[in-house]
């Protein structure tokens, strides 16, 4: 039994999961109107050894159900053209508390850098991780402010843009293969 268990420890060292398929959708609701997006193709990794964590998503590739509202997005307040991509690079910051092996929901916090639309800021989030039968997945809610990151909203339309957003994580991970 303890052989077992020393097996199972080593192999959770250096262990890596990932995804290509995380969905990050946002949500803001402003006195006239409420904007939702979701983007499906988020790519993720987790270093189970050292609780480190990033993601990047294609701005481009955020779905909203109008499509006047995608162009909007994507040219007047994300210039996608110009900052075609949002990132985040941070760690887990309780790691011995989440355990990779073992079934179970382990709440903790991310702390890291959120780098969207030119401007790089240190947040911190809330994030469940889920394993069950060997499989991770993770989910983190948080708010941020569009001034935080030079996203102008016009006055012509300050009613119909809030100015803080809701941004949402969640991403099944496959394990990889641990790199030297």
């Amino acid at each position: 039994m303890l052989v077992t268990l020393l097996l199972i420890a080593q192999l959770a060292t250096g262990q890596k999961y990932f995804s290509k398929t995380g969905k990050i959708s946002f949500f803001s609701q402003a006195a006239m109107e409420k904007i939702e997006a979701q983007n499906t193709s988020a790519s993720t990794v987790i270093d189970a050894s050292t609780g480190a964590v990033e993601w990047g998503v294609l701005i481009q590739g955020f779905k909203f159900e109008k499509s006047l509202m995608q162009d909007h997005f994507n040219e007047n307040y994300m210039e996608s053209s110009i900052y075609p991509k949002a990132k985040f690079k941070g760690k887990i910051d309780n790691l011995t508390t989440v355990n990779f092996t073992k079934d179970g929901l382990y709440a903790t916090t991310v702390t890291g850098q959120l780098d969207m639309h030119g401007v790089t800021k240190q947040v911190t989030m809330p994030v469940s991780i889920t394993v069950k039968g060997g499989a991770v997945s993770a989910k983190s809610k948080f708010v941020v402010l569009l001034a935080d990151y030079k996203i102008e909203v016009p006055k012509l339309v300050a009613d119909n843009i809030s100015e803080k957003v809701t941004i949402e994580v969640i991403a099944d991970y496959q394990l990889m293969n641990a790199v030297p």
